[in-house]
């Protein structure tokens, strides 16, 4: 849909949001992040991860059920049918991935004042969502394509992992509070990255509880406006932490009976 002022596409994309047309808002979304990258607002950052999120997010869903080794599944010619939802998916994620290269994302974020608050939360959103869909990728890499399935993790794998330390070693953790939430978010993405993709849930727990007892010691500093959101990250980060610990030990207490 043709609009004669960009910001109408916002206005579009509200009421797409309103009424869970979530592909609708994300054509809204990428129409104004291609002529308005330059007016972005934090309340315009969250209308373009919340379109995106839902869109990806619904085929990683029929994407896990297609995948869920159901010999009828099989049989019944599914296979096929989950080739179309992760050509889909893999198509959303590099729209995004395309969109935050080109559009958002500075070239050179050592060359960032550290001192511009507004700007260094911009960078790090970016930069969790850059990692995010890379992560995404990550999940189906070298279904549908005639390349060696291990190199193509690896690829994406690398990708995800270089945005998600740029973010937090180089942004978040040197100029964000620790209850801050998009440093929160980080950590959690972060850490779940390490644990679901890279299969090393001790640097999960790690990451994970490092980023939680940080917040909690600075809890009574937290403002008013985040504490909402704030905590209801801590406590994502406190569920894994406790299922992660759980899986760590079991390895620990298998291991002990090794020689």
């Amino acid at each position: 849909m043709e609009v004669s002022d960009p910001k109408e596409y916002l206005c579009l994309a509200k009421v797409a949001e309103q009424t869970e047309r979530y592909d609708d808002m994300a054509e809204y979304m990428e129409e104004y992040t291609k002529q308005c990258s330059d007016q972005f607002t934090a309340e315009v950052r969250n209308l373009l991860s919340v379109a995106f999120k839902n869109v990806v997010g619904a085929r990683r869903s029929s994407w896990r059920i297609l995948s869920s080794g159901d010999q009828k599944n099989e049989k019944s010619g599914c296979v096929n049918y989950r080739k179309k939802v992760v050509d889909e998916l893999r198509s959303i994620c590099h729209k995004v991935l395309d969109l935050l290269e080109k559009h958002l994302l500075k070239e050179d974020i050592e060359k960032i004042d550290k001192s511009d608050r507004s700007l260094v939360e911009a960078q790090v959103f970016y930069l969790k969502m850059m990692g995010d869909y890379y992560r995404y990728l990550a999940e189906v890499a070298g279904e549908n394509e005639d390349v060696d399935k291990e190199k193509a993790v690896e690829k994406v794998v690398n990708s995800a992992s270089e945005n998600y330390k740029k973010a937090y070693d180089e942004l978040a953790v040197k100029s964000l509070a620790p209850t801050h939430p998009i440093r929160l978010g980080l950590a959690l993405n972060y850490s779940v990255f390490h644990y679901e993709i890279k299969n090393d849930p001790e640097n999960a727990c790690t990451l994970a509880k490092k980023a939680f007892d940080d917040a909690i010691a600075e809890l009574d500093q937290l403002k008013e406006d985040s504490y909402k959101d704030s905590t209801l990250i801590m406590q994502l980060l406190r569920d894994n932490l406790t299922l992660w610990t759980a899986d760590v030990q079991g390895d620990n207490e298998g291991d002990d009976g090794d020689n």
